[in-house]
């Protein structure tokens, strides 16, 4: 059986297409998605990926309207957490952090939709 090889994309719908991505790049360090043929896309680290449906009741993702929860691995989720909280953004640690599998924190950007950050173990 012929298999994906992994995400080439995560489009969604925004209010300010613009200044959201602009966040993303200024705080999580996601390149802009470029706007020719020519110019590189952002790259990411090889490594697990989640790929799993929830119940669409779950409190999960925190605001029910919200379709979605994108969820970034980090190399150091305590440094990423000081970096985002100096920059105003409140970030929510999980109090039972760490599980087996690693540590993870809640944000939520601009327009709400919420974030979480894994450090895996």
């Amino acid at each position: 059986m012929e298999k994906v090889l992994g995400f080439g994309g995560f489009f969604f719908r925004a209010e300010d297409p613009d200044a959201l991505a602009e966040w993303y790049h200024k705080h999580l360090g996601i390149d802009r998605a470029p706007g020719d043929y020519v110019s590189p896309c952002w790259r990411q680290q090889e490594g697990e990926t989640v790929f799993a449906p929830f119940e669409k009741v779950t409190e999960y993702f925190g605001n029910r309207e919200k379709e979605f929860m994108l969820n970034f691995r980090v190399r150091d989720l305590e440094a990423m957490i000081t970096q985002l909280e100096d920059a105003g953004i409140e970030v929510r640690r999980d109090p039972e952090s760490p599980y087996p599998n690693g540590s993870f924190a809640w944000l939520n950007d601009p327009e709400g939709n919420p974030i979480e950050l894994w450090q895996p173990a």
